[in-house]
């Protein structure tokens, strides 16, 4: 099953810059583990303000509840919220890797 996962970040007052770093370093190396594993498929960044942090994720679970224990595991998630939104396929998708995309 498919999720589009919005994840708004907001680091605390009195957090320093190598914390920051530090949990940065650890998410990516996270994420590029669930990538390897099929489980993040995308990530894009939305336009955002000044200050803002936010992600958009295409994330693959077998339910909501496998979803969670991925989101749990995930460092960033100390400071993080998270919006769910389960997907289902819709009567004129073409398929996964049935269209051709430009390279970028």
């Amino acid at each position: 099953m498919e999720f589009l996962v919005t994840m708004t970040t907001q680091v605390p007052d009195g957090v320093t810059d190598a914390e920051v770093a530090d949990v940065r370093a650890r998410e990516a190396a996270n994420t590029a583990v669930l990538a390897e594993q099929g489980r993040v498929l995308r990530l894009w960044r939305p336009p955002l303000a000044p200050g803002e942090w936010r992600t958009l994720g295409l994330f693959v679970a077998d339910d909501a509840a496998d979803l969670e224990t991925v989101l749990a595991a995930m460092p960033l998630r100390i400071w993080r919220t998270d919006e769910v939104t389960p997907l289902s396929p819709h009567p004129s998708d073409p398929g996964r890797n049935q269209v051709a995309l430009p390279a970028e």
